[in-house]
């Protein structure tokens, strides 16, 4: 990089940031370039989960949480990030292009850097306490401030999402390919690079109160209290945008790392829920009964505390920046 620019290991550093973001099944299907001046974000649909994401919608919203990730590294790290959006229509893979402008970082920017690496993704009953409405509006703020609508369903509207999850899971789980596509990237083998660990996989029911979890590989996970499982007190917030396109999808993605590294900053566990979304009556289901018709849902993001002396989540595994970062090859 040349003067004015931040230097390869200050871009390496941050791309290793942004590839702790949550991706659907932990597939990580990103990949990013280095330019001479620029960082490029690209879709990786070689890591695609055609069973469970066949319109790839989740895949292009776990990159959107992998560009906000490296947005607030680089602010932490004394850079803002200038991006532009689906920069080339010629390369729809191409999601972002990054320029640099030097910007002292601010505490906010650190608080939320280190929030990166402490993030789990947490599908274990949570406690019987609510979460405080300032928190949830706090939240909400957040996918705002990404250009995304947040809302925290409760009353009918719950009754109604939880319906959608419970009809999605039936329908995926009469799918061979599903539960094929399921084994292959759930209770993976330890020193996997991606997938989802057993380790990260609670053991017995998934089922908490009148939410069903999605039912993954057998896990290896103690739940902390069994009565847990009918008292979860988690909030349910869907993120939801005007359209239902990939820029769309990116901004939802970028907020949903908003509301969770947030979330995490403030203590909170929370899971990214993309199941009632991934089947198409459901999801129309969820955006006329519980939206009311007047946007498109993109995820719902389940949040709460933590079961009481809850042990802490190991991290789940990470392909190596060698293998998601390359230099940009000139013309």
């Amino acid at each position: 990089m040349k003067r004015g620019q931040p230097d390869e290991n200050t871009l390496r550093a941050a791309v290793a940031l942004a590839c702790r973001a949550p991706s659907v099944h932990n597939s990580q299907p990103w990949r990013w370039e280095l330019g001479e001046h620029s960082l490029h974000l690209y879709a990786d649909r070689s890591r695609g989960l055609p069973a469970v994401d066949p319109l790839g919608a989740d895949l292009i919203i776990s990159c959107g949480a992998a560009l906000h990730h490296v947005r607030v590294a680089l602010a932490a790290l004394g850079w803002r990030a200038i991006v532009h959006r689906l920069p080339n229509p010629g390369q729809p893979d191409h999601l972002a292009a990054i320029e640099f402008q030097v910007s002292g970082p601010s505490e906010s920017h650190v608080a939320l850097a280190a929030a990166i690496p402490r993030r789990r993704t947490d599908r274990r009953a949570f406690s019987s306490w609510a979460v405080p409405q300032g928190i949830t509006a706090q939240l909400m703020s957040c996918a705002l401030a990404e250009g995304v609508e947040a809302q925290e369903v409760l009353g009918r509207g719950r009754d109604e999402l939880l319906m959608a999850i419970a009809k999605a899971a039936g329908v995926q789980e009469a799918d061979p390919e599903y539960r094929a596509e399921l084994r292959e990237w759930t209770g993976v083998y330890p020193g996997a690079s991606a997938g989802v660990p057993a380790a990260n996989i609670p053991m017995g029911s998934r089922q908490y109160g009148n939410l069903r979890m999605r039912e993954f590989a057998p896990g290896e996970l103690p739940q902390t209290d069994r009565l847990l499982l009918s008292e979860d007190a988690g909030s349910l917030i869907v993120l939801s945008t005007s359209s239902d396109d990939d820029l769309s999808r990116l901004r939802a993605g970028e907020a949903t790392s908003a509301v969770l590294l947030e979330a995490t900053s403030a203590g909170l566990a929370c899971c990214p829920l993309s199941q009632p979304l991934e089947v198409v009556e459901t999801r129309e289901l969820v955006r006329d009964r519980v939206l009311g018709g007047s946007t498109c849902p993109q995820l719902v993001i389940r949040v709460g505390w933590a079961g009481f002396n809850a042990d802490p989540l190991p991290a789940t595994p990470r392909r190596p920046v060698v293998d998601v970062l390359a230099r940009q090859e000139q013309p």
